[in-house]
């Protein structure tokens, strides 16, 4: 294990190589088939069961020994205290750009977890649906600007997030379509006493903004027992994004449903120009200008490849 490499000296992680850190699966079941990975992997990730079993697998346990260690503090504390205090869910935030495939990672630590006999109830909330909605974004006259800080409802966000950590028993959140691109009003999610609450986003490791009178306010990251961030070299993601595009010309878009129901029969060249053009103006600024920069945020770094193989893990040292 290294030192992570910065332009400084100084650093919170430590670096560990692909093969130093498969090794740890030897300690960990498998219990993921390869239908499951088939079942989970998004568009264009390349994810098998070799990549699962040589580092998310040991993410599982690593994962697992921090819940179990945080239920311990809490029944030390307790006994300290001399008195009850109520189990709340731990929770766990997975950040990262478009098409890096953060939300693969975040459907894989669900089914992971859950599958740990402390942990059998493991939800999974995607921040997509705190989105304002398309009507309200075009009367803010920020559209264009969606999937940026700004278009979220980030006090409702913050909200649900403290509801579930507070051990309300039920808690509602939002839905949002991909393929309307839009929040789908009669629809709730509800997170129900999780042991376990995966919240996976964009922004979700954006840290706390000052409030009008100069204080500084809370941030969902505030309520996190443990986060992760999927990184890559931008213009591989931007590389991703842009075939992902092409592929879902045949998938989602050529649905009569779909938002870009027009970019169906898009040749191509047409849609390579397309894609770049969204990625230049909305996707790219968003990644260099409030994804990226939340990424030292995180207690575990899952770094990929150019073939969306994680290459090194950085981890938060203790």
């Amino acid at each position: 294990m290294k030192a992570a490499p910065t332009s400084s000296t100084v650093t919170p992680f430590a670096e560990i190589p692909r093969e130093e850190w498969a090794r740890l699966s030897q300690q960990t079941p498998l219990p993921l088939s390869a239908e499951d990975v088939d079942r989970l992997r998004g568009l264009g990730d390349g994810m098998d069961l070799h990549e699962v079993d040589a580092v998310y697998r040991p993410i599982s346990r690593l994962l697992n020994i921090h819940v179990a260690s945080a239920q311990g503090l809490r029944r030390a504390r307790e006994h300290f205290l001399d008195q009850h205090q109520q189990r709340t869910p731990y929770v766990i935030g997975v950040a990262g750009s478009v098409a890096v495939g953060k939300s693969t990672t975040a459907r894989l630590l669900r089914e992971l977890m859950a599958r740990w006999p402390d942990t059998p109830r493991v939800q999974l909330v995607t921040t997509d649906g705190f989105l304002h909605p398309n009507a309200e974004l075009e009367r803010r006259g920020i559209m264009h600007r969606k999937g940026f800080p700004e278009s979220y409802d980030r006090r409702s966000l913050l909200r649900f997030v403290s509801d579930v950590k507070a051990g309300h028993e039920r808690v509602e959140a939002p839905v949002y379509s991909h393929l309307t691109y839009d929040i789908q009003p009669e629809e709730r999610v509800v997170v129900e006493s999780p042991d376990v609450l995966i919240v996976e986003g964009l922004n979700v490791l954006q840290p706390a903004r000052p409030r009008r009178d100069g204080r500084l306010g809370m941030a969902v990251s505030d309520f996190f027992d443990f986060s992760v961030y999927v990184d890559a070299r931008v213009e591989d993601v931007q590389r991703w994004y842009v075939d992902r595009f092409l592929a879902l010309r045949a998938t989602a878009f050529a649905d009569p449903r779909s938002y870009f129901r027009r970019y169906a029969e898009l040749t191509d060249e047409e849609a390579r120009q397309t894609a770049s053009r969204i990625w230049r103006t909305i996707n790219g600024p968003n990644l260099t200008e409030n994804v990226l920069p939340t990424r030292g945020r995180a207690d575990l770094v899952l770094r990929k490849d150019a073939e969306h193989r994680v290459h090194s893990v950085l981890m938060r040292k203790v």
